[in-house]
C-alpha cells in the first residue's frame, strides 16, 4: 500500500503535467455527455441526447395512487374535451363551468387552445401534422391533470376525429367526456369574435377550419350543446345554463364525489 506522502507526490506530478498541456489541446472531458448504464458493459456508451431511444427508460409508479388523490379532493379526475368551430363558445362555456365548479368547492382547470399556443405549443403551426401534434401534447397534459384528480376542461377546435379518439384512448374512455359545441358555421361566422372568418374569406388566412380546412363532427359525443333555436335566429343559450347542464352530467357520472 502506498504511503500518504507518495500519493501526495503523485498528485503534485499530475497537476504539474496538466499545467504544461499545449495551447489548443482538447479538453479532458468531451463536450457531448455520455452516460453508462449498469446493465451494459463499461465500453458500451449511450448518447444522452438520444435517450428517448433507450430501452432503459421505465415507468415509475408513485407512492400516492389516483384513488387516494381523488379521495383527498372529494372528486374524480377527468377530461372534458370541448370541441367545435372557432366562435362556437367553447372557451366561454369552459371558463363559466370552471367558475361554477369552484363555487361548489371543486378543483378545475381550463386548458385553452389559444393560451397553450403561447407557451407549450408555441412552436407549432396549423398544418395537419402540427395540428395533430398540438392535440397529442395537450392530450398528454390533460391525462396528467386528470390522474392528479383534477377536473380538466380542455377547449380546442381539434377538427379531426382521429386525433380526438387518440386522446380518448390515452386518457381512458371512463375519464374522457367529449363536449361538442354544435353551432352551425353560419352562426359562428356571423359572430366572428376574432375577425378570423372575415380574414379567411378574404384569403388572408389559409387552412382555416370550416372554410378551406375540414371540421369532422363528433359522432358520439357525451354532451352536445346546440343553439337555443335550431334553424332560428342562432341565439345561444346563456353560458351559465350550459355550464349547469354539464354539471348535471358530471354528477350523474359520479365525477363530483369520491
Amino acid at each position: 500500500m502506498r504511503s500518504l506522502r507518495e500519493l501526495a507526490r503523485l498528485a503534485t506530478r499530475a497537476s504539474s503535467l496538466a499545467s504544461r498541456a499545449p495551447a489548443g489541446a482538447p479538453p479532458a472531458i468531451a463536450s457531448r455527455t455520455r452516460v453508462f448504464t449498469m446493465s451494459s458493459p463499461a465500453a458500451e456508451e449511450v448518447d444522452a441526447y438520444k435517450v428517448g431511444d433507450s430501452t432503459n427508460i421505465k415507468w415509475h409508479e408513485g407512492s400516492v395512487d389516483a384513488s387516494t388523490r381523488e379521495k383527498a379532493l372529494n372528486q374524480k379526475g377527468c377530461v372534458l374535451w370541448f370541441t367545435g368551430l372557432s366562435g362556437s363558445g367553447k372557451s366561454t362555456v369552459a371558463y363559466t363551468l370552471e367558475h361554477a365548479l369552484f363555487q361548489r368547492g371543486k378543483i378545475a382547470q381550463v386548458l385553452d387552445g389559444d393560451n397553450i399556443r403561447h407557451g407549450l405549443n408555441s412552436n407549432l403551426g396549423f398544418s395537419a401534422a402540427d395540428r395533430e401534434e398540438n392535440i397529442r401534447r395537450i392530450g398528454e397534459v390533460g391525462k396528467l391533470f386528470a390522474d392528479s384528480g383534477m377536473i380538466t376542461l380542455i377547449s380546442f377546435i381539434s377538427p379531426y376525429r382521429a386525433d380526438r379518439q387518440k386522446v380518448r384512448e390515452r386518457v381512458g374512455d371512463g375519464k374522457f367526456v367529449e363536449v361538442y359545441m354544435k353551432i352551425p358555421l353560419a352562426v359562428c361566422e356571423e359572430r366572428d369574435p376574432k375577425g378570423l372568418y372575415k380574414a379567411a374569406r378574404a384569403g388572408k388566412i389559409k387552412g382555416f377550419t370550416g372554410i378551406d380546412d375540414p371540421y369532422e363532427e363528433p359522432l358520439n359525443a357525451e354532451i352536445v350543446m346546440e343553439v337555443a333555436k335550431e334553424g332560428g335566429d342562432g341565439t345561444l343559450a346563456p353560458p351559465e345554463k350550459m355550464a349547469a347542464a354539464i354539471i348535471d352530467v358530471l354528477e350523474k357520472k359520479g365525477f363530483l364525489t369520491a
